[in-house]
């Protein structure tokens, strides 16, 4: 027979394990060592990576980081202007969103493929709040990156670990459905405004007779044009050619479109298109994010502009690491991502952007895909995206007066069509299938209720589904005979919280009643319990008393030292029932040869 230290024998009696509970050691030296950690130079280097990897910079990447930046440039101007006007705002306010995130991902971003700036479903969250005015829109996104970066200061990245992929999956699948819904009014041209699913279809019904034929038809050629170009990317025969064709897709959609608008205009002196009108040229100016605004003529203060944003204020932030961190991984390659050093990076990003105008920023999947693709080297990239973006502003702002609208829809639409994980659902209906109610109620909640409270809906069904299988543990239980004793085995699969104490009692109880009368030894297997609580061990004895009744003797077999140490606290009668062996048959010896003593309740080794 084999037992571990926590079974010693003194003076006859088992005594119970060793107290390991240490001194806490005093808390002014940990805080000085704290402070003294933020000016090592490893911290340093840590959370300004651009110190870490700009003095190995080697020329050679520099050709390959243009190309990069500029292709990224491409795609982030026209998706800019289409998500400022899903958000409601001027086309320009999307630009302005665009490069002072790039510039400063340059300097405290970690992964070199991401590319920070507006965002389908940052866009829509924003919407509901800028009907008044953009200065709502400013100051979400200056209010969004103290959130954030205080979180990521204090290591608060865990809390994106509550929301499960089913959950994740749900928001962007109805995030994408609402988007493109919204949409719709400006691919047939239709009047009037809509930022919610219910609301987008409502007016596309109400409207439907005021269809514009020329819009409908641009719209609809480019919505198909953009999908045929996307699948060029996997054309084998002249390979790059087709690949980077196949990335500037939305660029090229949207300058054809523009130069379609302007002809027609030029020398018809009229567009059947809707175009997209006025975007203010030159750089944004550079204050402080508006802490009040002026709505019809009346001083709005910042109290009142915080209880306007109501729960955009938690939502929108969270979303938005929800996003970035997402991202991050996809494109890590296996390489550990530091959720930290993100949170910090991508809340700088939003505190400097509110200081020239932007909205909500975060990771955007499709220009990080296009990043990756395109060859990045480093996050120096984004500079040139950054700087590329400012020119457009400088000289190019005229040009979009020309931008049909229904050419923006049809981008957005094209984005929108890989972001539903419709794949996802199939999986999950062929391997789990419990998994597809949190991704159908998230899903439902966000279509019906908005974003904000649809991802609330989803966390808090999908945390009723961990409490439910934390409160109802499976267990295992096998009628064995060892050395002419017929023994019940029950083994717990996870560890035991007070929610699952009356449960597995009487789960214990049910199976003792079942098995055949010859069964006189109760073996609780604690092999995957890695720990439990008062409340546990206070059921357990009582179930040691309900068993003796019966006339069964009961052993709490291989359980973690903490839960003896419990036991032994709780009572020395209760902790004496927990040992340890190598094997099963050394325990049943051991009661074999305490038999007697088990069924007294007293011990005498």
């Amino acid at each position: 027979m084999v037992f571990s230290r926590s079974s010693i024998t003194v003076t006859g009696k088992e005594a119970p394990p060793e107290d390991f509970s240490e001194e806490f050691p005093a808390i002014l030296p940990i805080l000085k060592r704290q402070v003294r950690g933020f000016c090592d130079k490893s911290t340093l280097l840590k959370r300004f990576p651009v110190l870490s990897w700009l003095p190995k910079y080697q020329l050679n990447y520099l050709f390959s980081d243009f190309v990069a930046g500029l292709t990224v440039a491409l795609t982030a101007i026209p998706q800019g202007i289409a998500y400022a006007v899903v958000a409601g705002l001027e086309p320009q306010y999307g630009l302005y969103s665009g490069f002072m995130g790039c510039f400063m991902y340059f300097i405290f971003g970690s992964c070199k493929d991401i590319t920070i700036g507006p965002t389908a479903i940052m866009s829509l969250m924003v919407a509901h709040y800028v009907t008044a005015s953009p200065d709502y829109a400013v100051l979400s996104c200056f209010l969004s990156g103290v959130v954030i970066f205080l979180l990521g200061v204090l290591n608060l990245g865990f809390l994106v670990q509550f929301i499960s992929i089913p959950v994740t999956a749900g928001f962007t699948s109805a995030a994408a459905i609402t988007i493109a819904s919204t949409q719709l009014k400006s691919l047939f041209g239709l009047p009037g405004q809509a930022n919610d699913f219910i609301e987008a279809w409502s007016n596309f019904f109400h409207h439907i007779s005021d269809i514009k034929l020329w819009d409908t038809l641009l719209g609809v050629c480019t919505v198909a044009f953009l999908l045929v170009l996307k699948r060029l990317n996997s054309i084998q025969r002249w390979r790059l050619f087709f690949r980077y064709f196949s990335l500037s897709r939305n660029a090229i959609a949207v300058i054809t479109g523009t130069v379609l608008a302007y002809l027609l205009y030029k020398y018809h002196d009229d567009t059947p298109f809707t175009l997209t009108g006025n975007v203010a040229s030159g750089l944004p100016p550079f204050r402080p994010p508006p802490f009040t605004t002026v709505v019809a003529n009346e001083t709005v203060s910042f109290s009142e502009m915080i209880h306007t944003l109501g729960s955009g204020i938690v939502a929108i932030p969270l979303v938005s690491i929800l996003e970035s961190v997402a991202v991050a991984k996809a494109f890590s390659k296996g390489k550990t991502v530091d959720a930290t050093q993100e949170m910090i990076a991508l809340g700088m990003c939003n505190i400097m952007g509110s200081f020239v105008l932007s909205m909500p920023i975060t990771g955007s999947f499709t220009r990080t895909a296009v990043n990756n693709t395109s060859g990045v080297r480093t996050t120096l990239g984004g500079v040139f995206t950054g700087v590329i973006i400012l020119l457009a502003l400088g000289f190019l702002a005229q040009t979009f007066y020309f931008i049909p609208k229904t050419t923006l829809a049809a981008v957005i639409l094209a984005a929108m069509f890989s972001m539903v994980e419709y794949e996802l659902l199939f999986k999950l209906w062929r391997t789990r299938r419990i998994e597809v109610i949190p991704f159908m109620v998230t899903l439902i909640s966000c279509l019906i209720l908005g974003l904000e409270y649809g991802i609330v809906i989803g966390v808090a069904v999908n945390l009723l589904f961990v409490l439910y299988t934390t409160a109802r543990p499976a267990t295992a239980h096998d009628v064995r005979k060892i050395l002419d004793t017929a023994l019940l085995e029950i083994s717990p699969d996870q560890s035991l919280v007070f929610s699952a104490a009356e449960n597995f009692k009487y789960k214990v109880l049910k199976y003792t009643l079942d098995a055949p009368d010859t069964v006189s030894l109760i073996i609780i297997n604690g092999h995957y319990v890695q720990s439990i609580d008062v409340t546990v061990a206070m059921n357990l004895n009582t179930l040691v008393a309900d068993l003796k009744i019966l006339g069964k003797a009961i052993v709490f077999w291989n359980w973690p030292r903490q839960a003896v140490a419990l036991a032994w606290r709780l009572s020395p009668e209760f902790g004496v029932l927990f040992k340890r062996s190598d094997n099963v048959e050394d325990l049943v010896k051991l009661w074999h040869h305490e038999k007697q003593d088990y069924i007294n309740g007293v011990t005498c080794n």
